[in-house]
C-alpha cells in the first residue's frame, strides 16, 4: 500500500511539473496580456501548491528516530471549465496531500496522511495593465482518513489573495469560516485558528527564494505557528529547488494538531509557475 502510494505520488508530480518547467521572467509574470494569456492557454492539470519531499530532526528536544521523519506533499489543481467565467474568474478543482513517514522506524510507518480537496473560483487581478496576483474563493474539506479517535476532520470556506508589491516580493493572506464537524477535533481553532498571512521573497532570476507565513491560533496574545522556508533554483531550465523549511507551532499535521512541534526538514521542491500557494 505504502509503494503504491509513493508511486502515485511521484507520478503525479512528473505530470504536473512536465508543463512547468521554464518558469516565465519576471517582464512576462506581471505583464497584462500575457498573463491572461497564461491563465486563458495554460493546461488544465498544474501544480497547485509547493511539492516537495523533504526530511530532518525535531529542533529542541534530543533528535530520535521517532521524531526525525519525512514530510512530503503533492498539490494539484484540475481547471473545469475551458471558458472564462463572470467577472473573468476561473473554477478549479484543488487537490492537496500532506504525508509524515517516519523512514528511521521498524517498518517504516506512515504515522500521519491529510487530504485536502477543495473547489474554487480564482480572479487573476490587474491594475492599470499591470498582474498585481489573484484572489481565490474555496471550499475545502480536510480529513486524516483514520476512523475512532484517531479521526480528524472539518470543513471550511476559504477567501485567499496573492499581491506583488514589485516584481521580486508577494504579500499573502488566507481567512476562513470553519466548519469543525470532527468528534475528535472540536477544539482544532485553538491550534489552526481562523486566518494566516504571511509574506515571500524572489529573486529576479528566480534562483533563490525565500518566504515566511504566520498562522495566528485562537486567543489575543501573539500566539502564532510559523513556517520559514528558503529555496534554491539548480538549474535555470529546470523547475527543481533545494528546500529547507522550519516548522514551529501546533498543527502541522491532523493526527497531533493539539501538540507541539519544532522541525528543520530539508530536500527538493517543485513550485507552480506563479507563485506558491500556502
Amino acid at each position: 500500500m505504502r509503494r503504491l502510494l509513493l508511486i502515485s505520488v511521484i507520478t503525479l508530480i512528473a505530470i504536473a511539473a512536465r508543463g512547468q518547467i521554464i518558469s516565465p521572467s519576471p517582464s512576462e509574470v506581471i505583464d497584462t496580456d500575457s498573463v491572461r494569456k497564461a491563465f486563458d492557454n495554460s493546461p488544465f492539470f498544474g501544480l497547485y501548491k509547493d511539492n516537495y519531499f523533504i526530511f530532518g530532526p525535531s529542533v529542541g528536544p534530543k533528535a530520535t528516530k521517532a521524531n526525525t521523519n519525512v514530510k512530503f506533499q503533492i498539490s494539484i489543481a484540475q481547471r473545469l471549465t475551458k471558458s472564462v467565467l463572470p467577472w473573468h474568474t476561473y473554477l478549479y478543482l484543488f487537490y492537496t496531500q500532506k504525508c509524515f513517514w517516519n523512514v528511521l522506524q521498524k517498518s517504516f510507518p506512515m504515522t500521519d496522511l491529510n487530504f485536502n480537496p477543495g473547489i474554487g473560483l480564482t480572479k487573476p487581478l490587474f491594475v492599470k495593465n499591470r498582474f498585481i496576483g489573484k484572489v481565490s474563493l474555496i471550499l475545502e474539506h480536510e480529513s486524516n482518513g483514520k476512523s475512532h479517535k484517531a479521526s480528524r476532520s472539518w470543513n471550511r470556506i476559504s477567501l485567499a489573495a496573492n499581491i506583488f508589491i514589485d516584481p521580486t516580493m508577494m504579500i499573502y493572506g488566507k481567512y476562513w469560516i470553519p466548519i469543525v464537524d470532527g468528534e475528535n477535533n472540536r477544539d482544532l481553532l485553538d491550534y489552526y485558528g481562523l486566518y494566516q498571512f504571511g509574506m515571500s521573497y524572489n529573486t529576479l532570476s528566480k534562483r533563490f527564494g525565500a518566504s515566511i507565513i504566520l498562522t495566528k491560533r485562537k486567543g489575543w496574545n501573539l500566539n502564532y505557528n510559523t513556517v520559514v522556508e528558503l529555496s534554491y533554483k539548480l538549474s535555470n531550465n529546470e523547475n527543481q529547488y533545494l528546500f529547507l523549511q522550519f516548522y514551529n507551532g501546533y498543527g502541522e499535521g491532523l493526527l497531533d494538531y493539539n501538540k507541539f512541534r519544532s522541525q528543520l526538514r530539508v530536500g527538493f521542491v517543485i513550485k507552480p509557475v506563479f507563485f506558491s500557494e500556502f
